[in-house]
């Protein structure tokens, strides 16, 4: 028997953000497992596309044959719950973190995502999401069912670990779209307080979601005088980040929220001790003993967190042990495909 499924994205899939890398290998990872899938580009903007795009993803998902699978990926549906509503073909939700939660949202943009994705996923046969935390809030906040949620979190490729250096600044690395729920701001705060130390910190991640973070992010490293120090990439190829990972010595990111966190995930696979916040499922991404989590949001302990990992090279090693330890049990990109087969198949 054929199994098959349409999986739709908002946006190509080799857009450089984890939720897209998340899709991508789990349509991988679907078709390698002997679905016949189709992927549905519903075009870009989301969560607030524009009238025309709105207008041709409803129609796109509506030409759909009825009782086909289809995996809506959550920054779209939660945008769409008309569509869903309409759908006549099984739908299952992928949900990498709850739209309301992105930060710099007003608080009417909030609560309107709030009530539009509480609509779409009352139409959805099952709810994929990545983390027992956001399988929580979609269950508490979101009034799913909770026999109607799977938690599939993602796979990671076996990485060799970083190399230790015995000399030169530490090599700092933070990795996530320039967006404000990345947290930018607050890192190179924190950093400005610490040029009395040897360090430099490269960025990569994605520029054009938000012109306006893009735009705070460079003003920053301008106003803290951190141009000498701070490297800002872009997005770039898949060779030259794990390049980046392997010749870091501590990975750093201050994010505000994580359904998951994938890049907290890479670098725990690289070996790399993790600086990050405790927010969202941070904590449950990180394993205990391989990192240290602030407050979101607190310049002052994040500081302190940065300076005490630069200056003690025992506790860099203490960690990065902690975390090639951890990598050993991560799961892999195969492993997730099968528990989110099981999942659309076990969709009533």
């Amino acid at each position: 028997m054929v199994r098959s499924l349409v999986f739709a994205a908002p946006g190509e899939l080799t857009t450089p953000t984890g939720g897209f890398v998340y899709d991508r290998r789990i349509v991988t990872g679907l078709r390698a497992l002997g679905w016949r899938t189709e992927t549905l580009d519903l075009g870009g903007g989301f969560p607030f596309p524009s009238a025309d795009t709105r207008a041709q993803a409803r129609a796109r998902l509506a030409a759909l044959t009825a009782g086909e699978k289809i995996v809506i990926d959550g920054l779209a549906l939660g945008a769409l719950p008309e569509a869903a509503e309409q759908l006549g073909a099984p739908l299952i939700a992928l949900v990498h973190h709850p739209l309301a939660l992105e930060s710099g949202l007003s608080s009417s943009d909030a609560a309107a995502l709030r009530v539009s994705e509480t609509e779409a996923l009352a139409c959805a046969r099952r709810v994929i999401v990545t983390s027992r935390f956001t399988a929580g809030l979609v269950v508490s906040d979101y009034g799913v069912p909770a026999e109607r949620v799977r938690i599939v979190r993602p796979g990671n490729d076996r990485a060799a670990p970083a190399r230790a250096k015995a000399e030169g600044p530490i090599e700092l690395l933070a990795v996530g779209a320039v967006v404000p729920r990345k947290g930018y701001d607050v890192l190179l705060a924190a950093l400005a307080t610490l040029l009395d130390l040897q360090w430099r910190l490269t960025i990569v991640g994605e520029l054009g979601r938000d012109a306006n973070a893009t735009g705070r992010l460079h003003a920053d490293i301008a106003r803290f005088d951190l141009a000498d120090r701070v490297l800002v990439t872009g997005a770039i190829p898949a060779d030259r980040l794990e390049a980046l990972y392997a010749s870091s010595d501590i990975f750093v990111l201050a994010s505000r929220f994580e359904g998951y966190g994938m890049a907290f995930t890479e670098a725990i696979a690289h070996g790399l001790p993790v600086i990050g916040s405790t927010a969202g499922a941070i904590p449950e991404t990180v394993p205990e003993g391989a990192g240290l989590l602030t407050p979101p949001d607190d310049i002052h302990a994040l500081s302190l967190a940065v300076r005490r990992l630069i200056e003690d090279s025992a506790e860099r090693r203490r960690l990065a042990a902690a975390a090639r330890a951890a990598a050993a049990a991560l799961p892999t990109w195969e492993q997730a495909a099968e528990l989110f087969s099981r999942a659309i198949e076990s969709a009533a």
